[in-house]
């Protein structure tokens, strides 16, 4: 008799071992990483600004852009144009190379990915996706606006707003300009380079 006692008590054992292996398997299935409460931090050449997504409305957008930023793609690329009163234009790769400038404003990823307007208003510090005359024409360009500029919504996706840096944000659109090759005066008459872009918890930048 002692023995089944013993047995049975081996059993019951084994099964709240087992139960409370299964709670917390559960528990941290529960709890997966939240990535809506992610930042952008761009660093540049003159000073860092960082960037709050807005994942109600623009979804795919955001995820592209910290895909291309986790993979470095930003990092060496510069702020090719420049609009006083308008916004500042970066995230083309072909910035990277000071030979290629002839093509500045037409690099991308290798891919377009669909639009996503939405109601998010293209107000001082808000980001938005640069593209051609196709709606589904962006691909890793982005502008930043200096100013309000209404007459950009509903045609181009803004995906977030600047939280932090909006003074880093008004020294690279007071950068000198020239005329570009196309005749607008936008082309800065020095680099101001992105050196970098992490995507990081929103709770570490505070």
């Amino acid at each position: 008799m002692p023995f089944v006692s013993m047995k049975l008590s081996i059993v019951l054992a084994l099964a709240l071992v087992s139960t409370t292996v299964f709670a917390t398997e559960e528990k941290k299935e529960a709890s997966p990483m939240n990535t809506s409460n992610e930042v952008a931090v761009i660093k540049t050449n003159e000073g860092e600004m960082v960037v709050q997504f807005w994942t109600d409305a623009a979804p795919n957008t955001i995820e592209n852009f910290k895909k291309l930023a986790r993979q470095g793609f930003y990092d060496g690329t510069i702020f090719h144009r420049i609009v006083k009163g308008f916004m500042i234009q970066g995230g083309d790769p072909n910035s990277k190379d000071p030979a290629k400038e002839s093509t500045y404003g037409a690099g991308d990823p290798g891919y377009t990915i669909k639009a996503e307007f939405n109601n998010h208003s293209h107000d001082r510090g808000v980001i938005s996706m640069a593209r051609g005359p196709d709606p589904d024409s962006a691909g890793s360009q982005f502008f930043i606006c200096l100013a309000p500029v209404r007459r950009l919504d509903g045609q181009y996706t803004t995906f977030g707003k600047l939280i932090r840096g909006v003074d880093v944000l008004g020294k690279i659109g007071d950068t000198p300009v020239e005329r570009n090759a196309q005749g607008e005066m936008s082309k800065p008459t020095k680099r101001v380079a992105i050196e970098s872009i992490k995507i990081v918890p929103a709770d570490s930048v505070k």
